[in-house]
């Protein structure tokens, strides 16, 4: 084997290989695919701490699971929490039951997600184009987006959605482009698992999106009778596959559907006071963020696209990428992570476009993508030198986290300085860019953003203390979540705290889990005739400081930032 043989081969020149050499390269291909999951995806799993509010409420909701044996009513923190349906926490349930209560067990799913929506990028490209190179281009440009990449280690439904969402829409076109009914059939089934998998992980939004697409997609190819032949068999499978829990909900928890109905759905979809309440132009600036480092291959990956408008592949594209895209925008309630499933759309127009360039020999586009990303890297790289030195953001002890910071800014340019240098062969260099920031920045951390952020990393440090303690109190959901998981206890009381569990605290059977401030010295001393307790506190403004000054003053006391923990002892009759 020569070595050109030995990497895939991703530059522009086009070659006629033989079966045995496209064959070589294709398995190169994956090889590098795989590998680049591994150590970017998987390894930097545990190098940080549970990031609030979604990553502690997830890992806290999942363990419970697992601790009371309930797999169909979710709770939190012991409340019953209808926020979002089953599924979701499943996976994340049995990634902490296989690989135990740790960073990997909660981040495990999301990553795995993730790894399967980049084989469906590759699949389909294949079913596409036939074109290994491209292929991998569009599932390397895929897996290296900025948003996409950042999601794979966060623990979070997002990543799990968008793999039902990427399998309904891929299991669509396999339907369209089947050759034998066996595998038509086989294909609308695989959609209606998708799609009630979808359900059942963040609910009807699982359902509109294939349907949005089929239906102008089909009437335009003039395809409307498969689609009422077939449609209906992957209604009857989605429909079989969310049955079974949605009766077992409804038997459990009557309300569950009246309230995730009309929370979630109309009000989060319609209502002024919506969550996350944001202008309807929201996803256009977040689509460009969204695939950094390729942002400035955006524009000629849209003008292609548009002058392919007529040819069924970039047409189905087009559709499965701005019809999403559309309804997103409409919501009241808008995030970021909300537009992941149109992302592997744009990463297939994007992956044919790139190859087009490259096939053309024509690298000035590439070169430009390289240069934006110089100059944000640059940007950042003075943007922190000047903070250091005016601020100290980084203090004397944390020298490895600040190196790690240079490390990926300094890394960014050069991937990228070498993509600007050889735009054809080495065009590929931004993906490794941008994970060496997604894998190393989490690490890199201050301790002031730590500490604020992930406060399962300070309550650790007095794990053994706290359980030791009967009772448990916190006036912050996240670190109180991050304390219910390291504990393994959800019964945590929520001291001056509601926020998301407005509706589980409204039951009447959970009042003793509220404390006030009025009430808080009576509370204690209950709660320390029964045996020790334990709290933890964060400290940001005049009422959180009045709220401490509320507590007893015999206790141990231990701080770090906004993070204070107190263990009081328990006291004789």
């Amino acid at each position: 084997m020569t070595s050109n043989q030995s990497l895939p081969q991703v530059s522009g020149h086009s070659s006629h290989l033989s079966a045995p050499s496209s064959s070589n390269q294709e398995r190169w291909m994956l090889f590098a695919l795989v590998l680049a999951f591994f150590a970017f995806y998987l390894l930097p799993l545990i190098s940080h701490g549970l990031w609030i509010p979604d990553e502690t409420r997830y890992a806290q909701v999942s363990q419970e699971m697992l601790l009371g044996g309930n797999w169909i009513s979710p709770h939190f923190m012991g409340l019953r929490y209808f926020e979002k349906p089953i599924a979701g926490y499943w996976m994340i349930a049995i990634g902490q039951a296989v690989f135990g209560d740790n960073l990997f067990g909660v981040r495990i799913a999301s990553a795995v997600s993730t790894g399967l929506s980049v084989w469906l990028a590759y699949l389909i490209a294949r079913r596409f184009w036939g074109d290994p190179r491209k292929s991998f281009a569009c599932a390397l440009l895929y897996m290296s987006f900025g948003l996409i990449a950042g999601q794979a280690g966060y623990a979070n439904l997002d990543p799990q959605f968008t793999l039902w969402v990427n399998l309904s829409l891929v299991s669509l076109w396999f339907a369209i482009d089947s050759r034998t009914s066996r595998a038509r059939l086989g294909a609308w089934v695989m959609l209606g698992v998708a799609c009630g998998m979808g359900f059942m992980t963040k609910g009807f939004l699982a359902w509109l999106l294939p349907a949005v697409i089929a239906l102008p997609y089909m009437v335009w190819q003039r395809r409307v009778g498969e689609l009422l032949r077939y449609g209906p068999l992957a209604v009857v499978v989605a429909a079989a596959a969310c049955l079974p829990w949605a009766l077992a909900i409804h038997h459990q928890e009557p309300d569950f559907w009246n309230f995730f109905f009309w929370n979630e759905h109309v009000r989060r979809f319609a209502a002024d006071n919506a969550q996350h309440a944001r202008p309807w132009w929201f996803y256009l600036p977040m689509l460009v963020v969204s695939v950094l480092p390729w942002s400035a291959l955006l524009p000629t990956t849209f003008i292609q696209a548009w002058h392919n408008k007529r040819q069924p592949v970039s047409a189905f594209l087009l559709l499965w990428m701005l019809l999403p895209l559309a309804i997103f925008s409409l919501s009241s309630g808008k995030l970021p992570t909300y537009i992941m499933p149109c992302l592997l759309p744009l990463a297939l127009l994007m992956g044919h476009a790139v190859t087009h360039l490259l096939d053309q020999s024509k690298g000035r586009i590439l070169r430009i993508n390289g240069c934006l990303n110089v100059v944000i890297a640059t940007a950042a790289l003075i943007a922190l030198l000047y903070l250091q030195l005016r601020k100290e953001v980084f203090e004397n002890t944390e020298m490895l986290s600040l190196s790690l910071a240079f490390i990926v800014l300094l890394g960014w340019i050069i991937a990228n300085a070498l993509q600007i240098l050889r735009p054809l062969t080495l065009w590929s260099m931004p993906a490794l860019g941008i994970w060496l920031l997604v894998a190393l920045l989490p690490a890199a951390m201050p301790s002031q953003i730590v500490d604020s952020k992930m406060p399962d990393r300070f309550i650790s440090e007095h794990l053994d203390s706290l359980n030791q303690t009967t009772t448990l109190l916190s006036n912050d959901l996240g670190a109180a979540s991050a304390l219910s998981w390291l504990t393994k206890r959800p019964e945590v009381a929520l001291y001056d705290v509601v926020g998301e569990l407005k509706y589980g605290l409204s039951d009447p059977a959970a009042a003793s889990r509220r404390v006030t401030q009025h009430d808080v010295g009576q509370w204690m001393i209950e709660a320390r005739k029964k045996g020790a307790v334990g709290v933890v506190m964060r400290v940001n403004s005049v009422a959180e400081i009045q709220e401490v000054e509320a507590l007893p003053t015999d206790g141990k006391h231990y701080q770090r930032g906004n993070l204070q923990v107190f263990i009081f002892p328990q006291t004789r009759p």
